[in-house]
């Protein structure tokens, strides 16, 4: 059976690891965690490489523990920064970490056997401690000298770095060697900016305790420009639904550069590296089925959102890129067009009385005026519910799919929705 080494080093997600991790997982399986800082209320996707290490190592017979810290996102970590990050609340930190706990869920199994994941917040053990207790028993173990040449540390010198971000190694390095002791964590794993704190806590493992702790790191999402992979005009690309759509998560995917999606593969899903390869020969052959794209977009999808989602978002799609039919569609994909698309709110009493389709285009702002609403009509180029729509149209409630919207379309691709609101209408 490959080791976790094994299979990081053939999927090319292995930046670096401790000489002796080899061995050590040759010998059997181990416990490994990774931590969380809980600085927003849900992960993005830059976030998914060290949660797919961690669910590798529980299909290979590792036991994957998942730290929240809660502590330590009160000070914020300084690796990869630029500046300080702002202070949260103790409260908005509890919610955050509530959150993240459910996303890793579609990645790790918290079950009872001895693979199961478990998951611990650092609050527990770096609450209670005092400064003194701290300083004696784990800042004597480092000098200034031995911190500073850290990357994570060096990098912020000329911005400044508060001395509050300076001992978050040290602080980092004391949660591992915890783990250690309340839950047999030999291995540490992280992205490739964590190297520095993750050495510090086998460093101190060795010194304080006479323990032989581990570390693996994995390569930054990137582009194959070197840009930081994961952002979008809107921003970061986010697991919560509520945040990223899962229409425009899946969207995301299928978007995928060509020189991206085949590592994109590799990193983040389960399919085999012969299946991927044999993806990569059909995309070859033809580029303009996007193959690989699609393969990823749902397996992504599928894992973060579920099977529904993806066909929901695919039957959308269809609709919303001109090949599906709206009136075919069910409630739960036509509530997907609707919500990409722009909303304009119409009353009961106007669908009541009828909205003249010159009213509804200009309204929408698929139409710049009514005028031009007219011109676009004779030239049978808006619809209405997909079918094509004359001046003399008006929209009423019978007009209105899953008793909700009307969807208006200019052209193939240009949509807009009315929602009907008021009394005894649902509002967006």
């Amino acid at each position: 059976m490959p080791t976790l080494l094994d299979v990081l080093s053939s999927r090319g997600m292995l930046h670096d690891a401790t000489a002796d991790l080899g061995p050590r997982l040759a010998a059997g399986p181990i416990t490994g965690y990774v931590g969380f800082d809980p600085t927003a209320d849900s992960l993005h996707i830059g976030s998914l490489m060290p949660v797919m290490a961690l669910a590798w190592l529980q299909r290979l017979g590792g036991r994957p523990l998942v730290l929240i810290g809660s502590g330590t996102g009160m000070i914020g970590d300084p690796s990869g920064k630029r500046a300080e990050r702002q202070m949260l609340s103790a409260e908005a930190i509890s919610a955050n970490a509530s959150a993240i706990r459910s996303q890793l869920s579609r990645f790790l199994d918290f079950g009872s056997g001895p693979t199961g994941a478990q998951m611990f917040d650092n609050a527990a053990w770096l609450a209670p401690l005092y400064l003194l207790e701290f300083l004696r028993d784990v800042g004597k173990h480092f000098t200034v000298n031995y911190m500073l040449q850290k990357d994570s540390v060096r990098s912020r010198m000329e911005t400044g770095i508060s001395f509050t971000e300076f001992s978050y190694m040290l602080i980092q390095a004391y949660d591992f060697t915890e783990l250690a002791k309340i839950a047999g964590c030999e291995l540490q794993l992280g992205g490739s900016d964590q190297w520095g704190n993750i050495t510090a806590g086998i460093e101190l493992g060795a010194r304080r305790d006479g323990r032989k702790l581990h570390g693996a790191v994995l390569p930054l999402l990137t582009t194959a420009s070197g840009a930081k992979f994961g952002k979008t005009e809107a921003g970061n690309v986010w697991l919560d639904p509520a945040k990223t759509s899962p229409y425009a998560f899946h969207q995301f995917w299928l978007q995928v550069d060509d020189a991206d999606v085949e590592q994109l593969l590799r990193y983040l899903t389960f399919i085999e590296l012969d299946e991927i390869a044999a993806l990569m020969r059909q995309h070859a052959g033809d580029r303009a089925e996007r193959l690989p794209q699609r393969r990823l977009a749902d397996e992504v999808t599928t894992r973060v959102h579920g099977a529904d989602a993806v066909r929901r978002a695919t039957d959308a799609a269809r609709i919303l890129f001109g090949a599906g039919d709206v009136r075919d569609a069910d409630p739960a994909t036509l509530a997907v067009v609707a919500n990409e698309v722009p909303a304009t709110d119409v009353t009961r009493g106007e669908l009541d009385a009828g909205i003249p389709i010159t009213d509804a285009l200009h309204r929408s702002g698929l139409a710049t005026s009514k005028a031009e609403a007219r011109r676009g009509l004779a030239g049978a180029g808006f619809s209405v519910n997909g079918v094509i729509a004359t001046e003399s149209r008006v929209i009423t409630a019978a007009d209105l799919l899953s008793g909700e919207i009307v969807l208006l379309r200019k052209g193939k691709r240009n949509w807009a929705v009315l929602r009907a609101g008021g009394e005894g209408w649902s509002a967006r």
